[in-house]
């Protein structure tokens, strides 16, 4: 028996047309798509068959699921989660044991070459025995579902990237998905967790068009990653001017200035933080006061310290940023001097 449409399942749940062009819209948008595509993405999932989606956990913390769970109403995370058939996670599921294993094989058999693979976690290559599950390793495991994969999401700078597991010395000999499978086209959220929209976004690009969407040189969704946070970012005026906060409790902190001078990575750092935000666009990193650690890039972990500015050793681009800095810093010097004169020119007067 085949899975009822995705619209119709949506309807089922009480799913409102209005919501649906909703969501529609919103992820349009996201994807950086004209608004003259909304209808055919409408279109599109509507008539489409719900996906089965095996998601498999390694080396990870399950911060991922928890980030990708938080949905808050209607979200596009809520919505999209309805429309796809998780066959397979571990957190989630309500099956355990043999009867989880079961679920994953039968989803594998029903469904090859059509569905959806999420991999969550690093992969460990030193030793069979560092992580297993249900008395399989890793490894095994991801060869093995990515035989049948349509396509592979690598979930999280672990999967994508190495990410913790795989900083220095790296005992587990943790690898990402890319240095293991090279078959299947894979596409790389990554984020240490990932922002929720983005996976979400990603399989709504599936879902209408039959194909993952445009990807920058490091594999990631460009609609997403296809600018740094620094770009995007509302403290960058300060920047600009030359205005840095110098500690956490300082008064250029208090008054929002950038903080660069802390070890923000935000100017080399790429995703979109700074405009789809955290907690249902309530905030993110920086608006919090704390600067962007940077873990969506490759390596981040092993790059210096998280309060140390950005250096020529650590970072390839740091040299025109430093010189960006001095210019700023100069800038505002000036700005200030200026206006101070201004100011005495006008009591004189």
């Amino acid at each position: 028996m085949s899975s009822p449409l995705l619209g119709e399942f949506l309807r089922s749940r009480g799913v409102t047309r209005r919501d649906f062009l909703q969501f529609c819209t919103t992820t349009a948008a996201l994807m950086g798509l004209s608004p003259a595509l909304v209808p055919r993405v409408a279109a599109a999932l509507a008539q489409a068959r719900r996906p089965s989606v095996i998601w498999l956990p390694f080396q990870e913390c399950t911060g991922c699921t928890e980030s990708i769970t938080r949905a808050h109403g209607s979200t596009l995370e809520s919505l999209i989660f309805q429309g796809i058939s998780l066959d397979y996670q571990h957190t989630l599921q309500a099956a355990a044991g043999d009867a989880a294993e079961r679920a994953r094989e039968t989803a594998m058999q029903e469904n090859w070459g059509r569905y959806l693979l999420i991999v969550d976690g690093s992969i460990p290559t030193g030793n069979k025995g560092f992580s297993s599950i249900a008395g399989r390793d890793n490894l095994s495991l991801l060869q093995e579902a990515a035989r049948g994969a349509a396509a592979i999401v690598a979930l999280g700078s672990c999967a994508a990237f190495g990410g913790i597991p795989g900083a220095n010395p790296n005992p587990t000999g943790a690898v990402p998905v890319s240095a293991i499978v090279k078959d299947k086209p894979i596409i790389n959220v990554s984020g240490c967790p990932p922002i929720p929209v983005v996976i979400t976004g990603v399989l709504t690009q599936y879902l209408t068009f039959g194909k993952l969407p445009e990807l920058d040189a490091l594999g990631r969704p460009r609609s997403f990653y296809g600018q740094t946070i620094h770009d995007r970012c509302y403290r960058r005026p300060f920047y600009e001017r030359g205005q840095f906060a110098d500690s956490f409790d300082d008064e250029g902190a208090r008054q929002g200035w950038c903080l660069y001078k802390l070890g923000c990575r935000g100017p080399t750092t790429h995703n979109a933080c700074a405009t789809v935000k955290w907690n249902d666009g309530t905030s993110f990193p920086i608006e919090a006061g704390h600067g962007c650690i940077g873990c969506s890039e490759p390596g981040f972990w092993d790059k210096g310290g998280f309060y140390q500015p950005l250096s020529t050793g650590q970072w390839g681009s740091a040299r025109t940023l430093g010189v960006a800095v001095g210019v700023g810093t100069a800038l505002g010097v000036a700005s200030a001097a200026l206006a101070r004169k201004r100011q005495k020119d006008a009591e004189g007067a």
